[in-house]
């Protein structure tokens, strides 16, 4: 857990703590359970259950009010690439502070983010469920808009989540988007100033290496969102979630494993990859696991409508290094060892 003092980064570093500081009543523990249950089932099971709930519609009764749903998806298939339809009222749900404080969840912030400019942030690791980059950046309860004022942060997931009927207005609502270059390119290019566009690097293969006490981040060849920031001139930010991975044990299968090679099929042919994961309760419900979400220092990155390779193997190069450095400046004041290391792959 991040303490409470305070640290300096270059003269200065402000933190916002989000949690509890008294103790909690039973009401409240259990509030806190509930909400971070909605979380994981919904995470799980609420894209498929509204697909389901949608095609079965189709052969009873209320068949019409199906019909007109899909023939609005036809029509609006395009809006969660030109920015969604986010809105504050689900961000600032009550449900999240209580997911945040069960955790505890908190948003740490070492340098200014210029609200004139565009930023895309990478988060690590991802872990099981990435709780970190989603309660710090898809919902206000760890503070976000305070702690850097006038900038708007999006989230941005796998973009076949956004054809699953219902579950895509949902997490459209939320603030979240695909992370496709369409995507990218309209909340970087036609969205003003100001917008801070979240990747979780990592992605599915990174979720397969999730295991506590392991700190290990895919990136060596994951440039895409080097050259993204490049081709729209948005400074790069390195950010690393401490603890991510102690919220889940996860069965991991050997390299060539048929675990592994079913796992690795399925992440081909559906972009993720299933996880066979227990938590602490009922077997989905995390452990009780502190999670700090450190946002490093800006990278300025110039604006090149055609990026080299060189150039963006520069960029790339420059941010595993300030990744890195993030790490080990923050490792020990949250909660690991000094001999504690970044394994980069």
């Amino acid at each position: 857990m991040c303490r409470g003092q305070s640290m300096t980064v270059r003269g200065h570093l402000s933190h916002q703590v989000a949690g509890m500081t008294k103790e909690k009543t039973q009401w409240k523990e259990f509030l806190e359970v509930i909400g971070v249950l909605q979380w994981v089932l919904s995470f799980l099971f609420l894209g498929v259950s509204c697909s389901i709930l949608m095609v079965s519609l189709m052969f009873t009764s209320l068949w019409p009010l199906s019909t007109l749903y899909f023939i609005w998806l036809v029509i609006d298939w395009q809006t969660p690439e030109r920015g969604g339809m986010k809105t504050q009222f689900v961000r600032r749900w009550k449900v999240w502070e209580h997911m945040r404080d069960y955790f505890p969840i908190k948003l740490v912030k070492t340098a200014e983010l210029n609200p004139n400019k565009n930023y895309i942030l990478g988060c690590h690791p991802h872990g099981i469920m990435s709780a970190g980059a989603f309660s710090c950046f898809s919902t206000e309860s760890c503070g976000f808009t305070e702690l850097f004022p006038g900038v708007k942060a999006t989230l941005a997931i796998l973009a076949g989540l956004f054809r699953l009927p219902l579950f895509r207005e949902y997490i459209m609502c939320a603030g979240l988007c695909p992370v496709s270059k369409p995507s990218l390119a309209h909340l970087l290019s036609q969205s003003g100033k100001g917008n801070a566009v979240v990747i979780v690097i990592g992605g599915a293969a990174e979720s397969l290496a999730s295991s506590p006490g392991i700190n290990t981040v895919v990136m060596k060849q994951r440039k895409g969102f080097v050259r993204v920031a490049l081709e729209f001139g948005a400074d790069l930010v390195p950010v690393f979630s401490f603890g991510e991975n102690e919220l889940f044990r996860q069965v991991i299968f050997s390299d060539g494993s048929l675990g592994r090679r079913l796992q690795d099929l399925f992440k081909k042919i559906m972009g993720f990859a299933p996880c066979l994961f227990v938590g602490e309760r009922m077997a989905i419900i995390p452990y009780k696991s502190p999670v700090t979400t450190v946002v490093g220092s800006p990278i300025s990155v110039p604006k090149r409508v055609t990026p080299t390779d060189e150039e963006v193997n520069h960029y790339h190069k420059l941010y595993m290094e300030a990744l890195s450095k993030l790490f080990h400046e923050h490792k020990v004041s949250c909660g690991l060892s000094e001999s504690h290391k970044l394994q980069i792959i």
